[in-house]
C-alpha cells in the first residue's frame, strides 16, 4: 500500500483509517508487544516519520483500536445477552446467565482482551496528556454502556453495577496473559499432571470470576 500526499481532511482520515486497519490486521497475527512502529509503518506503506503525523506513538494507535474493538463488542453483547438471559428467572438465574455471556463472549475476542492486559502498563504509556484525556473520556463512555447493559438484566446489582463492569474488563486483560501457555509450560504439564491445575482455561476462569461478584452482590432474601 503507497499513499500520495494527503491534502484534505477526507484524505486524512483515509490514511487515518488505513494505519488503523493495517495495526488491527497486525495484531490478528502477533501480540500487542510485538506490534511495532517500523513494522506498522512498512506494512502501511508511509516513512515511520509520516505515521507519526497521524498519531503521535505507537501506543497511541494501539489505544485508538481499544476504543474501536471495545464499541464494536459491546454492540454485538448487547444481542448476545438478549439472547442468553431469561428475563422472568431469579435474580442469582440471570446472574450466573449474565456471568456466562460474559465470560464466553470476551474469551473468543483474545485481541481486545490482549490489548485490556496492556492498557495500564503499556499503552497508557509514551503518549501525551490530551490523547490519555480523550481515551479516559471515551473510556467512560463505553463503560457507561455496558453498565446499562448489566443493569438492564440483572437490575438487583444495583450500585455496583459500574464497579463490576470495570472489574469485569480488568480481569480478562489479568487472566489473558496465561492463554496459551508456552510450549515449554504445555510440556511440563504433559509430563508432570498434577500441574495442570495450574492450567487456565480464559473462559471457565472468567465465568468463576464473574459469576463470583455478582452472586455476592445480590441483596439476600
Amino acid at each position: 500500500m503507497t499513499f500520495q500526499r494527503a491534502r484534505s481532511e477526507e484524505q486524512r482520515e483515509i490514511r487515518r483509517r488505513a494505519i488503523l486497519d493495517t495495526a488491527a490486521a497486525m495484531l490478528d497475527e502477533m501480540p500487542v508487544a510485538e506490534v511495532s512502529l517500523n513494522e506498522l509503518s512498512r506494512r502501511v506503506g508511509l516513512a515511520k516519520s509520516n505515521v507519526l503525523r497521524y498519531f503521535e506513538s505507537r501506543e497511541a494507535v494501539l489505544l485508538e483500536l481499544l476504543d474501536d474493538f471495545l464499541g464494536s463488542w459491546l454492540d454485538e453483547l448487547a444481542e448476545e445477552l438478549d439472547a442468553g438471559i431469561e428475563p422472568h428467572a431469579a435474580p442469582d438465574v440471570r446472574a450466573r446467565q449474565l456471568a456466562e455471556v460474559l465470560s464466553r463472549s470476551l474469551a473468543s475476542r483474545v485481541v481486545l482482551c490482549d490489548l485490556f492486559g496492556a492498557q495500564g502498563g503499556v499503552l497508557e504509556h509514551n503518549v501525551s496528556v490530551e490523547v490519555v484525556k480523550r481515551h479516559k473520556r471515551s473510556s467512560l463512555a463505553r463503560l457507561a454502556v455496558m453498565t446499562e447493559l448489566v443493569c438492564r438484566h440483572v437490575p438487583e446489582v444495583g450500585d455496583g453495577a459500574q464497579l463490576f463492569c470495570l472489574m469485569s474488563l480488568v480481569s480478562a486483560g489479568a487472566l489473558s496473559a496465561y492463554v496459551p501457555p508456552p510450549p515449554s509450560l504445555l510440556a511440563a504439564y504433559a509430563d508432570e499432571p498434577a500441574l495442570g491445575v495450574l492450567n487456565l482455561d480464559l473462559r471457565d476462569a472468567l465465568r468463576v470470576s464473574f459469576t463470583s461478584s455478582l452472586v455476592g452482590v445480590l441483596p439476600r432474601g
